[in-house]
């Protein structure tokens, strides 16, 4: 038995797992558990406040949200949120990441100040933009009544359209800095020898920009687009905070849908399919992203 152990840890095919082994075994459990639980959740009519209908029901309340049109809507808003989010921040992260790219001085400091907004607190990012938006001393207001474009100052958050820009408005400035610092990487990464090249070939600056260095960062904003995707439909804190949902649920993301089911309704077993279904939707675009860049690495 020890021989026998002794030549599996002497070899490195096997060596790797083993030593990983108890963290995978301990990952695996405290993600597997909540997972099974949550899930198993889900087939049950559980609702704290009418204890005495609790039962089994299966797919009915994954069937029951199809037909719910409070969350459908709060689905195409938290689509219309994270799509709009997400073109913006991909477009400004690739142009901060190019302006931080060139050699100047201060770039360095700028470099270090451009992750503030993504570093700062969910809780305090909404807060100060609700401070911003405020109708009675918000800075929005005194700025654009400063230079004439309105007479009056503005109860923005009181009109649905704009209380859902605005929104979307304070999650591009937190998040883009985020896609900048990766694309700022992946600029890092590209040879020199590449655009010097495409210079005695005589390329333009627009032809070195997409046959050389859109191909190549390409992958890692495919990345950043997954991942600021995903973030859309988690965002909780600048919805609840700055409008509540409203006005007349414009603003409801499907995060806040999902919590006021589960922990105002106390309907858990609803609350917990909500969030399921929209786990399983969102792995539409992550497959969708997955391929893509895969492709485009290997292509490329």
């Amino acid at each position: 038995m020890k021989a026998l152990l002794t030549k599996v840890l002497n070899t490195s095919r096997y060596l790797g797992l083993i030593i990983t082994l108890p963290s995978l075994i301990a990952i695996f459990g405290i993600l597997l558990i909540p997972f099974v639980n949550s899930f198993s959740l889900s087939l049950y009519q559980k609702d704290l406040s009418r204890p005495h209908l609790d039962a089994f029901v299966g797919i009915g309340n994954y069937i029951k949200l199809l037909q719910d049109a409070r969350y459908l809507n709060s689905f195409r808003i938290t689509l219309t949120f994270s799509l709009i989010s997400v073109f913006f921040e991909l477009i400004l992260g690739v142009g901060i990441a190019l302006v931080l790219h060139q050699r100047y001085k201060g770039v360095g400091i700028a470099r270090g100040l451009i992750i503030l907004p993504w570093a700062m607190p969910s809780i305090v990012n909404a807060a100060m933009w609700k401070w911003i938006y405020n109708a009675d001393y918000g800075a929005l207001n005194a700025f654009l009544h400063q230079l004439g474009i309105i007479d009056q100052y503005q109860i923005w958050l009181a009109n649905p359209k704009a209380a859902l820009a605005l929104i979307i408005l304070a999650n591009v400035w937190k998040e883009t800095p985020f896609t900048a610092i990766l694309v700022l990487a992946a600029l890092q990464s590209i040879p020199a020898e590449l655009y010097e090249a495409a210079k005695v070939d005589g390329a333009s600056a627009w032809q070195r920009f997409f046959t050389i260095t859109l191909r190549l960062i390409l992958p890692v904003v495919m990345v950043a687009g997954l991942l600021q995707t995903i973030w859309g439909f988690q965002t909780f804190e600048l919805a609840y905070i700055i409008t509540g949902g409203g006005p007349f649920s414009s603003t409801e993301l499907i995060t806040l849908r999902i919590y006021a089911q589960t922990f105002r309704s106390l309907r858990f077993g609803y609350g917990a399919a909500m969030a399921y279904f929209t786990s399983l939707v969102l792995l539409i675009p992550a497959v969708a992203y997955i391929r893509a860049a895969y492709r485009a690495i290997v292509e490329y």
